[in-house]
């Protein structure tokens, strides 16, 4: 059995398609439906917002869709990323040798994270089709930047609309995204109807994702020369984040190894997918008996503690609306410094696959989360982000009730990215002045009253 630390595979292994989750659900997911009329929506009804090639992609059937030679030659800047076998960490967990971690970094992107996987292609597209400008949300930077970066190397402009806790926690989120010509503002804004708005109910309102969705859908509705670019969520954005469990399957294969277990964070659900829709795929289609565990934050409990119904996609109730795990989307998640966790929604084909029994659902604690990170930093040497840090924290529980249970067991998660702007949380968590949120069950309802009235 390999028992290596490090897997790299050749830059001719890049995928050269997408997988497409869609063509192997035991049952079509429910359509999207419009906000106003609160029927299924049509690629016109979408037009306004994307480029049609991703209205396309977003709508298809299709079990595989060629990625454009263009992008591929975009992520040969840093595809394939590598597989690591976490030899230091089970050391420091006193793990039996029937019990091995392995980790995807993500990190090694320009922008630091997984997101430049579907940031380019969604540039690509737009820039094939005229558009000249890109407005966005980003929750804690990394979808900000990527975007930003894309933008960059296809000459188009990019607004981006970043969650006002966050704009205040990781000033060099911004500076990055202006550093690639981005232009960055605090959400709420002064810039939409839907900001101004906000701001005259609530003038010290931190922010939430669902807000900063309303400004960019506003934005890119009303110019002419402007598309809506998304960060998660939706299924072309999931489809285009499968590059990376490709990638692992591969890599676990160079390993002589499969796992027993696969982990990933969930927000909007762009990572988690990434990582595990190849190996769902052959849970389904082969009938492998991997686990797959999707890991939220407690403070923003979306699957574990939220409902399966239809919602909208955004507070001000201009996006479409999709049937998905919510928690209302008037629900406005804590402070945490995993922002890009802080959604109300999940991913419709997520939360569907969670709706089937086909996944499962953990919640963690922020304190635990940073202890995790720490060890996995002291350990492994890569500083991780706090959204991935929620993965790590149920790898390690994992790897400890299987030692604990004398079981051999392999569990792979995904590192989605380096922590490198997130310095002020890692001070506040080392000087004990890191806290912990998880919001009453009737802040919850209240927001769940809110639901839309949709006959299914």
């Amino acid at each position: 059995m390999a028992d290596g630390t490090r897997f790299i595979l050749p830059e001719s292994a890049i995928p050269t398609s997408w997988y497409n989750i869609v063509a192997d659900l035991p049952s079509p997911p429910p359509p999207p439906l419009h906000p106003g009329r609160l029927d299924p929506v049509g690629p016109g009804d979408l037009a306004p917002l994307f480029p049609m090639a991703i209205i396309m992609q977003e709508v298809s059937n299709e079990r595989y869709i060629p990625i454009p030679e263009e992008v591929l030659e975009v992520y040969k800047l840093w595809r394939p990323t590598p597989l690591y076998r976490a030899h230091r960490l089970e050391k420091a967990l006193e793990l039996p040798k029937g019990v091995r971690i392995f980790y995807k970094y993500e990190g090694t992107s320009p922008a630091g994270s997984h997101k430049p996987n579907t940031a380019v292609p969604q540039a690509y597209y737009a820039k094939q089709e005229g558009v000249e400008r890109l407005a966005t949300e980003t929750g804690a930077g990394q979808w900000g930047s990527a975007l930003s970066f894309a933008g960059s190397i296809f000459d188009i402009d990019v607004k981006v609309y970043m969650v006002k806790i966050s704009f205040a926690q990781k000033p060099y989120r911004r500076a990055m995204m202006e550093t690639w010509g981005a232009q960055c503002v605090a959400s709420p804004s002064l810039d939409t109807n839907a900001g101004r708005a906000i701001l005259a109910a609530d003038p010290d309102s931190t922010g939430s994702l669902g807000i900063a969705i309303s400004e960019a859908v506003e934005d890119a509705a009303t110019r002419e020369d402007t598309k809506y670019a998304l960060g998660s969520v939706l299924n072309h954005v999931l489809l285009h984040q499968t590059v990376v469990g490709q990638e692992a399957v591969a890599q676990m294969e160079m390993a002589d190894a499969y796992p027993d277990v696969v982990v990933g964070c969930v927000g909007g659900g762009s990572n988690f997918a990434g990582i595990t829709f190849p190996f769902i795929q052959e849970k389904l289609t082969k009938g492998r008996k991997t686990r797959i565990v999707a890991v939220e934050p407690a403070a923003c409990p979306t699957l574990t503690r939220g409902v399966y119904a239809y919602d909208y996609g955004d507070t001000a109730k201009m996006a479409p609306i999709v049937k998905m795990h919510t928690l209302g989307h008037s629900f406005m998640p804590a402070g945490i410094h995993a922002g890009g966790l802080r959604y109300h929604g999940m991913a419709p084909l997520v939360s569907l696959l969670y709706d089937q029994g086909i996944i499962e659902a953990e919640a963690v604690k922020q304190r635990a989360a940073f202890e995790s990170a720490v060890l996995f930093a002291r350990t492994e040497g890569i500083l991780p982000a706090p959204e991935p840090s929620h993965a790590i924290r149920v790898t390690i529980e994992e790897a400890l009730r299987a030692k604990e249970a004398g079981e051999d067991k392999t569990i792979l998660f995904n590192l989605c990215g380096h922590g490198h702007f997130d310095l002020v949380a890692y001070d506040k968590y080392l000087a004990g002045d890191l806290p912990d949120y998880e919001h009453p069950q009737s802040e919850i309802d209240a927001a769940l009253s809110g639901l839309p009235s949709v006959a299914e």
